[in-house]
């Protein structure tokens, strides 16, 4: 961050640990305010205090994605981004297919082993919920390949990513674990790894106000979509097809 652009960069968590080791993990010659509160509903902060907003990677965890967007409007001021990426559905599909099949096949039943993620089609509509304009969203599929399933597991469980709802199961039988490392090897692995998917929905929505750019009235283009392969191959042509445009409505 450029120090003359940025008065102060507050950073939140709820975890007084993370908050901690962010201490020593920053040498930005930005002002920093390190604050521990609960990432639900951001109580510490006022309505229309911030100009800018960001969230990375950790809005799957909140239990009331309506509201959290809603507050996420409240704190920022108007005319000003709220810019994020949130883990979304089909993440690791690969490790909840085979776990899903595997405890079938061995139990006869099938429980919650991978924490629940919000479907893509839904973060526009929430944020418009909330208040939100201008909003853009882009989506980003990540795959990460490991020795063998436990290797993945294990990984999610350094990262605090394992499966905390109330409804989990608490185990896992040993012999469900076996049989679902070979059909993750069965169905996935290919060249000696086993893919891990992350899908990422990066996503920008403004708080609107007065300064915000207003979209043009219906009918007010130059030119038509129809058209825009043409001009993709001749640029001049734009300037033909709008004075075309303009002639045929001033008659």
């Amino acid at each position: 961050m450029i120090k003359e652009n940025v008065g102060t960069l507050v950073q939140c968590d709820m975890s007084e640990t993370m908050v901690k080791r962010s201490n020593g993990a920053d040498d930005s010659e930005v002002k920093i305010e390190r604050v521990v509160c609960d990432e639900e509903t951001l109580e510490p902060f006022k309505n229309d205090q911030f100009d800018l907003l960001l969230s990375s990677l950790s809005a799957h965890w909140i239990n009331d994605l309506p509201q959290w967007f809603r507050r996420c409007y409240d704190i920022l001021k108007p005319d000003c981004p709220f810019i994020g990426a949130l883990l979304s559905e089909d993440t690791l599909y690969e490790l909840r297919v085979s776990l899903q099949l595997a405890e079938m096949e061995r139990t006869g039943g099938v429980g919650s082993h991978i924490s629940p993620f919000i479907k893509p089609q839904d973060i526009g509509s929430l944020l418009n919920r909330a208040g939100f304009d201008m909003i853009t969203l882009d989506s980003d599929e990540i795959e990460v390949g490991y020795p063998n399933m436990f290797a993945l597991m294990y990984d999610l469980q350094l990262m605090a990513e394992s499966h905390c709802t109330f409804s989990r199961s608490p185990t896992i039988r040993k012999d469900v674990l076996l049989a679902a490392e070979a059909i993750y090897r069965a169905m996935y692995a290919k060249d000696g790894k086993y893919p891990a998917t992350f899908r990422v929905i990066s996503f920008i929505g403004w708080k609107p106000g007065p300064e915000m750019p207003k979209p043009a009235k219906r009918g007010s283009q130059n030119v038509s979509f129809k058209d825009l392969g043409k001009i993709v191959e001749d640029p001049h042509l734009m300037k033909n097809l709008s004075e075309k445009k303009d002639d045929k409505d001033s008659k």
